[in-house]
């Protein structure tokens, strides 16, 4: 039997006496990879040096592809032979962040081939990024144990809420995946850092709409800045890079940036009001319920056990080994 037969062999037999059921869990690496997250501390901390925005865009990638078919990494593919990216999508054309996944996803391979899957290498790089924004140190314990997809959802994306959706729309598509008001209110506080671009919000400076009014002084200053629609504005001009519950503050004073912010606070009757209200006198509520709503935002339809693969680069899927009548995947060979 030669090399590529006995390990593809062992990877079967893996297969067939491994659990198909698995349940994610925080101690998942404990004995295979116990220093995953100090390998992507070290890594997000050095890209942060660089991009400030890091974190948010991590943190907004992470939610992308946890809507479209749940957290399984599907939209780290590129286009390929039967794959059609979710990255060529209209919700995910402004998606950044790749390369810093793949540079994590480079050095946990050093150190850990072929154990952690993308989708959790994502998961953790959402949490850290909260932590390095200026979070609570451990704002919640990661649940490990996702594979990766072997394929793309690319017309699945209209899944993700949009900036120019109604309430009623965004409402629903938190629902179809699980996700209550009270997420919904604690994942949009993730816009208490980052930034948007004019086009998402700039319909705003001509409208009466009384579900989600403007400050005039707060509507000026954004008309001043939006030069054109691609200028990026922050969400929260107080503390821009900085997580904290500024967000809430600002849609108590009606200086919510997208229209999907500010309905949170001034839809008549919502039950997402006193939510805001919640948020914005309490930083550690927010911050309590954030975790609890990442949590659930990451346990949206996992891949475990059997299912999907890990993948060896989170750009492709793994190629088939062909052995006899069988295929076997080789996810970690060189």
């Amino acid at each position: 039997m030669n090399s590529f037969q006995y390990i593809a062999l062992a990877l079967c037999t893996v297969s067939i006496f491994g659990g198909s059921n698995a349940q994610l869990s925080a101690t998942f690496y404990d004995s295979t990879c116990p220093n995953v997250s100090s390998v992507a501390r070290g890594i997000l901390a050095q890209a942060r040096q660089t991009d400030v925005r890091i974190g948010a865009k991590i943190i907004r990638l992470h939610f992308h592809d946890c809507m479209v078919n749940g957290c399984d990494a599907s939209l780290l593919l590129d286009d390929a032979d039967g794959i059609d990216s979710e990255k060529d999508e209209p919700p995910n054309t402004t998606i950044d962040g790749y390369s810093v996944l793949d540079d994590i996803k480079t050095a946990v391979e050093n150190v850990c081939p072929g154990v952690v899957s993308c989708a959790d290498i994502v998961a953790l790089a959402a949490q850290i990024s909260v932590s390095l924004d200026g979070g609570p140190t451990n704002p919640w314990k990661v649940q490990f144990g996702r594979r990766d997809s072997t394929t793309a959802n690319s017309t699945g994306t209209i899944a993700i809420p949009s900036p120019f959706d109604d309430f009623a729309t965004v409402r629903r598509k938190f629902t179809d995946v699980g996700l209550d008001a009270t997420d919904m209110v604690a994942l949009s506080g993730a816009h208490t850092i980052g930034k948007a671009r004019c086009l998402t919000f700039n319909q705003r400076f001509d409208s009466n709409d009384s579900s989600a009014p403007m400050d005039p002084t707060f509507r000026e200053e954004l008309i001043q800045a939006c030069t054109t629609g691609e200028t990026l504005v922050d969400f929260d001009p107080t503390t821009p890079n900085g997580f904290d519950n500024n967000y809430y503050t600002n849609l108590q004073n009606k200086r919510g940036l997208l229209t999907t912010d500010q309905f949170l606070f001034s839809t008549n009757g919502s039950d997402t009001i006193p939510i805001v209200n919640q948020f914005a006198s309490s930083q550690s509520d927010f911050f309590d319920n954030f975790g609890q709503s990442m949590v659930k935002l990451g346990n949206i339809s996992p891949l475990t056990g059997n299912n999907g693969q890990i993948r060896a680069d989170c750009k492709r899927v793994n190629l088939p080994i062909i052995s006899g009548q069988m295929t076997y995947i080789l996810s970690a060979w060189k």
